[in-house]
């Protein structure tokens, strides 16, 4: 049971994500077909949350001695992820979004995606869809990249 909940709380960890939840699973134990629904049912938890709140949360905290610093970092890193994100994309929002997602490079993921979102104001609904794929996609390449690893090790 450890390695499940452990692997779950690190698919809810901002940037590791199920980048880091499906290869832990999957090393300790967890079959692939059980790793990655689970990590991406856990990565997914926070993003309604990120895309309703982070952004009032982090105006509120950019302000406060203690937390100006970090709040200010994340407020700066969502801003530019999601101008970035909208100069290259145009009208392709949602699809460029999904890409940001769902291909696993450091600084991109669920809540990265979801505050750049939150940030460029953008329908809730499509950017849900757009995160979910992105999740899925990036679910699919860290399965795929672990079992290689897995099979390559034995």
């Amino acid at each position: 049971m450890k390695k499940y909940i452990l692997t779950i709380l690190i698919s809810m960890v901002p940037l590791v994500e199920l980048r880091g939840g499906v290869p832990f699973g999957i090393a300790y134990g967890i079959d692939w077909y059980v790793a990655l629904p689970i990590c991406m049912a856990a990565n997914m938890v926070p993003v309604p949350f990120i895309f309703f709140f982070a952004r009032k949360v982090l105006v509120w905290g950019s302000d406060k001695k203690y937390t100006r610093r970090f709040f200010t970092f994340c407020l700066e890193k969502g801003e530019h992820g999601g101008q970035k994100l909208k100069a290259k994309a145009g009208k392709g929002i949602y699809v460029a979004l999904l890409l940001f997602v769902g291909i696993p490079l450091p600084g991109t993921g669920a809540w990265t995606g979801t505050l750049a979102a939150s940030m460029l104001d953008l329908e809730f609904k499509k950017s849900i869809i757009a995160v979910i794929l992105g999740v899925l996609l990036a679910g699919i390449i860290m399965t795929v990249l672990s079992l290689l690893g897995v099979m390559a090790l034995t």
